[in-house]
Protein backbone atom coordinates (compact mmCIF):
# COMPACT_ATOMS: atom_id res chain seq x y z
CA UNK A 1 0.00 0.00 0.00
CA UNK A 2 1.63 3.23 -1.09
CA UNK A 3 1.11 6.78 0.17
CA UNK A 4 -1.38 7.71 -2.58
CA UNK A 5 -3.70 4.87 -1.55
CA UNK A 6 -3.50 5.94 2.10
CA UNK A 7 -4.28 9.52 1.10
CA UNK A 8 -7.28 8.36 -0.92
CA UNK A 9 -8.63 6.34 2.01
CA UNK A 10 -7.99 9.22 4.39
CA UNK A 11 -9.74 11.68 2.09
CA UNK A 12 -12.76 9.39 1.74
CA UNK A 13 -13.14 8.73 5.46
CA UNK A 14 -12.58 12.37 6.39
CA UNK A 15 -15.22 13.47 3.86
CA UNK A 16 -17.65 10.85 5.16
CA UNK A 17 -16.97 12.02 8.72
CA UNK A 18 -17.70 15.64 7.79
CA UNK A 19 -20.94 14.61 6.06
CA UNK A 20 -22.06 12.78 9.22
CA UNK A 21 -21.24 15.85 11.33
CA UNK A 22 -23.17 18.10 8.92
CA UNK A 23 -26.28 15.92 9.01
CA UNK A 24 -26.09 15.65 12.80
CA UNK A 25 -25.96 19.44 13.04
CA UNK A 26 -28.91 19.84 10.67
CA UNK A 27 -30.86 17.29 12.70
CA UNK A 28 -30.02 19.17 15.90
CA UNK A 29 -31.27 22.45 14.43
CA UNK A 30 -34.48 20.87 13.15
CA UNK A 31 -35.25 18.96 16.34
CA UNK A 32 -34.55 21.88 18.68
CA UNK A 33 -36.81 24.13 16.63
CA UNK A 34 -39.53 21.48 16.51
CA UNK A 35 -39.37 20.97 20.30
CA UNK A 36 -39.60 24.70 20.88
CA UNK A 37 -36.21 24.98 22.56
CA UNK A 38 -34.93 27.55 20.05
CA UNK A 39 -36.37 29.21 16.99
CA UNK A 40 -33.40 29.65 14.69
CA UNK A 41 -35.45 31.39 12.00
CA UNK A 42 -35.59 34.46 14.24
CA UNK A 43 -31.81 34.63 14.23
CA UNK A 44 -31.81 34.85 10.43
CA UNK A 45 -33.22 38.38 10.58
CA UNK A 46 -30.88 39.63 13.30
CA UNK A 47 -28.92 41.84 10.90
CA UNK A 48 -32.13 43.38 9.53
CA UNK A 49 -33.72 44.06 12.92
CA UNK A 50 -30.84 45.73 14.73
CA UNK A 51 -32.44 49.04 15.62
CA UNK A 52 -32.64 50.12 19.26
CA UNK A 53 -36.43 50.19 19.14
CA UNK A 54 -36.78 46.63 17.75
CA UNK A 55 -37.95 43.81 19.96
CA UNK A 56 -35.25 41.49 21.28
CA UNK A 57 -35.02 38.01 19.81
CA UNK A 58 -35.16 36.32 23.19
CA UNK A 59 -36.22 37.76 26.49
CA UNK A 60 -33.61 37.61 29.21
CA UNK A 61 -34.47 35.61 32.28
CA UNK A 62 -33.95 36.99 35.76
CA UNK A 63 -30.80 34.87 36.17
CA UNK A 64 -29.23 36.26 32.98
CA UNK A 65 -29.75 39.93 33.74
CA UNK A 66 -26.75 42.00 34.75
CA UNK A 67 -27.05 43.23 38.31
CA UNK A 68 -26.07 46.85 38.68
Amino acid sequence: MDIATLQAYGYFFFTAFLVVILYAYIYHLYSSQKNGTRDYEKYGNIALNDDVTDDPIEEMSKNDEIKK
